[in-house]
């Protein structure tokens, strides 16, 4: 089995050579890894000669990159005014409680991350929550958890 070192390695010999390239690296290393382990960040550092402070400047700039490991399934609710007004916050709450997480937070076995957002662009559907990245219409936050628990991956297969 390939480490996290070695497997950043791989990624970062992609790019060696190339200016401007720090953010399509760290985006391989997150796709290859869900997030970027601080051992692929520190080859990322030693093979393209870019010092720590700087990668994790550039990381922790952008809110897509994550430090720690995230849930196969992200559950995004949306808090923008419409959602707002809706009842998201009534769906946030009742989500927490279903999946004992609390927003920022990722479930121990790593299916599920719970995060809020500012606006999805689906004003219209409100409330409205993204599953993986597939808007969704929250009529019964019930529902919704007991979809999430007996799929295990947010009914995205």
């Amino acid at each position: 089995m390939t480490s996290v070192a070695e497997r950043a390695q791989e990624i970062v010999s992609n790019y060696k050579g190339k200016e401007g390239v720090l953010i399509h690296v760290l985006q391989d290393i997150q796709g290859e890894f869900g997030y970027l382990p601080e051992e692929a960040v520190r080859v990322v550092s030693e093979e393209l000669g870019i010092s720590l402070a700087e990668i994790y400047g550039v990381a922790s700039f952008y809110s897509r990159f994550y430090f720690v490991p995230r849930g196969k399934t992200i559950v995004r609710v949306c808090r923008g005014t419409a959602c707002h007004v809706r009842g998201s916050g009534r769906v946030l709450g009742k989500l927490e409680e279903g999946l004992g997480l609390k927003s920022g937070e990722t479930s121990p076995d790593l299916k599920f991350t719970l995060e809020t957002v500012n606006c999805v662009g689906c004003c219209a559907l409100a409330p409205v929550v993204v599953v993986n990245e597939k808007p969704q219409t929250v009529l019964n936050p019930d529902k919704v958890i007991a979809t999430l628990k007996r799929s295990g991956n947010g009914g995205q297969d």
